[in-house]
């Protein structure tokens, strides 16, 4: 699963009018970034290898850079995790195949605002995807 991929699920199911993968324009408002996230253990593994393995998970951070009105940019944070929330078994265009999301915190988590007054919320996640082939 690329993170390509991902921004193009996430795009989907966004308030937010530009998207970007490992750089985001900070001079953009209402732009959401998507990042890699380091997890915690190995990849995983079926007993028998990794050829046996049905799912794979990616673990990205959702930078939400919005604007200067932190009503607003509260409401679009909360609209993008209630969308995420519930998203599961979602076929995707390249025909790979999103299992389920699992969002890591209990709600959008606030950065506060960069150096031009935009305020920002971040949103970490597992994405747990079918792998593409299984050797038996």
């Amino acid at each position: 699963m690329t993170l390509s991929e991902i921004r193009d699920f996430v795009a989907e199911r966004s308030p937010a009018e530009h998207h970007a993968i490992g750089r985001l324009d900070n001079q953009r408002q209402k732009s959401l970034g998507v990042y890699g996230r380091k997890r915690s253990g190995g990849p995983v593994v079926a007993l028998g290898g990794l050829g046996l393995s049905s799912y794979g998970v990616r673990s990205v951070r959702l930078l939400l850079h919005w604007n200067e009105n932190a009503r607003e940019t509260e409401a679009a944070a909360q609209a993008l995790w209630d969308a995420l929330s519930c998203a599961a078994h979602i076929d995707l265009p390249g025909g790979g195949h999103i299992q389920c999301v699992r969002l890591l915190t209990p709600e959008p988590v606030a950065l506060g605002t960069d150096k031009g007054g935009v305020y920002e919320y971040v949103l970490d996640m597992d994405v747990y995807y079918r792998r593409e082939s299984l050797t038996i």
